[in-house]
Protein backbone atom coordinates (compact mmCIF):
# COMPACT_ATOMS: atom_id res chain seq x y z
CA UNK A 1 0.00 0.00 0.00
CA UNK A 2 1.50 3.37 -0.96
CA UNK A 3 1.96 6.14 1.62
CA UNK A 4 -0.74 8.40 0.16
CA UNK A 5 -3.34 5.64 0.31
CA UNK A 6 -2.28 4.72 3.85
CA UNK A 7 -2.50 8.35 4.91
CA UNK A 8 -5.96 8.66 3.37
CA UNK A 9 -7.29 5.70 5.38
CA UNK A 10 -5.52 6.91 8.51
CA UNK A 11 -7.20 10.29 8.16
CA UNK A 12 -10.52 8.66 7.37
CA UNK A 13 -10.25 6.66 10.60
CA UNK A 14 -9.16 9.80 12.46
CA UNK A 15 -12.21 11.70 11.24
CA UNK A 16 -14.73 8.95 11.88
CA UNK A 17 -17.70 8.49 9.58
CA UNK A 18 -18.77 12.11 9.73
CA UNK A 19 -17.16 14.61 7.37
CA UNK A 20 -16.32 17.16 10.05
CA UNK A 21 -13.57 17.60 12.62
CA UNK A 22 -15.04 16.23 15.82
CA UNK A 23 -12.58 17.57 18.42
CA UNK A 24 -9.79 20.16 18.70
CA UNK A 25 -7.39 17.25 19.24
CA UNK A 26 -8.36 15.81 15.87
CA UNK A 27 -7.84 19.22 14.28
CA UNK A 28 -4.29 19.23 15.68
CA UNK A 29 -3.68 15.66 14.47
CA UNK A 30 -4.80 16.68 10.99
CA UNK A 31 -2.46 19.66 11.05
CA UNK A 32 0.42 17.45 12.17
CA UNK A 33 -0.36 15.02 9.32
CA UNK A 34 -0.31 17.97 6.88
CA UNK A 35 3.00 19.13 8.33
CA UNK A 36 4.59 15.67 8.02
CA UNK A 37 3.38 15.16 4.47
CA UNK A 38 4.40 18.64 3.35
CA UNK A 39 7.88 18.56 4.87
CA UNK A 40 8.41 15.06 3.43
CA UNK A 41 7.83 16.31 -0.14
CA UNK A 42 10.33 19.05 -0.93
CA UNK A 43 10.00 21.14 -4.08
CA UNK A 44 12.53 20.05 -6.69
CA UNK A 45 14.16 23.05 -8.32
CA UNK A 46 15.94 22.49 -11.62
CA UNK A 47 19.35 24.16 -11.68
CA UNK A 48 22.63 24.08 -13.58
CA UNK A 49 26.01 23.96 -11.81
CA UNK A 50 29.66 24.05 -12.68
CA UNK A 51 31.54 25.11 -15.76
CA UNK A 52 29.76 22.44 -17.81
CA UNK A 53 26.34 23.53 -16.53
CA UNK A 54 25.50 20.10 -15.23
CA UNK A 55 21.74 19.69 -14.74
CA UNK A 56 20.80 19.05 -11.10
CA UNK A 57 17.66 19.03 -8.99
CA UNK A 58 17.86 20.83 -5.66
CA UNK A 59 15.43 20.08 -2.86
CA UNK A 60 13.69 23.14 -1.41
CA UNK A 61 11.66 22.89 1.77
CA UNK A 62 7.96 23.67 1.39
CA UNK A 63 6.60 26.36 3.74
CA UNK A 64 3.53 25.76 5.85
CA UNK A 65 0.57 27.88 4.75
CA UNK A 66 -3.04 28.15 5.84
CA UNK A 67 -4.11 27.72 2.23
CA UNK A 68 -1.96 24.60 1.99
CA UNK A 69 -3.64 23.16 5.09
CA UNK A 70 -7.08 23.91 3.65
CA UNK A 71 -6.17 22.31 0.32
CA UNK A 72 -4.65 19.31 2.08
CA UNK A 73 -7.89 18.66 3.94
CA UNK A 74 -9.94 19.22 0.79
CA UNK A 75 -7.70 16.93 -1.29
CA UNK A 76 -8.09 14.11 1.22
CA UNK A 77 -11.86 14.36 0.81
CA UNK A 78 -12.38 14.64 4.56
CA UNK A 79 -13.50 18.24 4.80
CA UNK A 80 -13.69 21.01 2.25
CA UNK A 81 -14.21 24.12 4.35
CA UNK A 82 -12.47 24.83 7.64
CA UNK A 83 -12.85 28.60 7.88
CA UNK A 84 -15.77 28.25 10.28
CA UNK A 85 -13.48 26.61 12.86
CA UNK A 86 -10.95 29.45 12.64
CA UNK A 87 -13.57 32.21 12.54
CA UNK A 88 -15.66 30.65 15.34
CA UNK A 89 -18.87 31.60 13.57
CA UNK A 90 -21.73 32.25 15.96
CA UNK A 91 -19.58 30.98 18.82
CA UNK A 92 -20.19 27.39 17.69
CA UNK A 93 -16.49 26.54 17.56
CA UNK A 94 -15.32 28.00 20.88
CA UNK A 95 -13.60 24.74 21.80
CA UNK A 96 -11.40 25.12 18.71
CA UNK A 97 -10.18 28.68 19.35
CA UNK A 98 -7.04 27.58 21.19
CA UNK A 99 -5.99 24.93 18.68
CA UNK A 100 -6.76 27.17 15.71
CA UNK A 101 -4.65 29.91 17.26
CA UNK A 102 -1.83 27.40 17.77
CA UNK A 103 -2.04 26.27 14.13
CA UNK A 104 -1.86 29.88 12.91
CA UNK A 105 1.15 30.51 15.17
CA UNK A 106 2.93 27.36 13.95
CA UNK A 107 2.40 28.38 10.32
CA UNK A 108 3.63 31.92 11.01
CA UNK A 109 6.64 30.61 12.96
CA UNK A 110 7.60 28.30 10.09
CA UNK A 111 7.34 31.13 7.58
CA UNK A 112 9.25 33.68 9.68
CA UNK A 113 12.03 31.31 10.70
CA UNK A 114 12.33 29.97 7.15
CA UNK A 115 12.53 33.52 5.81
CA UNK A 116 15.14 34.54 8.36
CA UNK A 117 17.24 31.46 7.60
CA UNK A 118 16.98 32.09 3.86
CA UNK A 119 15.05 28.89 3.21
CA UNK A 120 12.09 30.89 1.91
CA UNK A 121 12.08 34.24 0.17
CA UNK A 122 12.44 36.76 3.03
CA UNK A 123 10.61 39.50 1.15
CA UNK A 124 7.53 37.36 0.56
CA UNK A 125 7.67 36.06 4.12
CA UNK A 126 7.70 39.63 5.44
CA UNK A 127 4.72 40.64 3.34
CA UNK A 128 2.68 37.55 4.20
CA UNK A 129 3.21 38.15 7.90
CA UNK A 130 2.97 41.96 7.91
CA UNK A 131 6.59 42.32 8.99
CA UNK A 132 7.61 45.03 6.56
CA UNK A 133 9.41 47.94 8.15
CA UNK A 134 7.65 51.25 7.76
CA UNK A 135 9.64 54.43 8.18
CA UNK A 136 8.66 58.03 7.68
CA UNK A 137 11.58 59.32 5.66
CA UNK A 138 9.95 62.51 4.37
CA UNK A 139 8.80 64.41 7.45
CA UNK A 140 10.75 62.72 10.24
CA UNK A 141 7.51 62.35 12.17
CA UNK A 142 6.59 66.03 12.00
CA UNK A 143 3.13 67.09 10.87
CA UNK A 144 3.03 67.86 7.16
CA UNK A 145 1.16 71.01 6.12
CA UNK A 146 -0.40 70.22 2.78
CA UNK A 147 -1.62 72.92 0.40
CA UNK A 148 -5.35 73.60 0.62
CA UNK A 149 -6.02 72.20 -2.86
CA UNK A 150 -4.72 68.79 -1.70
CA UNK A 151 -6.99 68.65 1.34
CA UNK A 152 -10.19 70.08 -0.14
CA UNK A 153 -12.70 67.48 -1.25
CA UNK A 154 -14.53 68.09 -4.49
Amino acid sequence: MNNGRYLYFYLLELMGKNKYIETPEKMWELFEAYNLELKGKPILQHDFVGKDAESVRREKERPLTFEGFQNYLDDTGLIGVIEQYFENRDGRYSDYVGICSRIKRKIRQDQIEGGMAGIYNPSITQRLNNLTERQDITSKGDKVNLPEWMTTKK
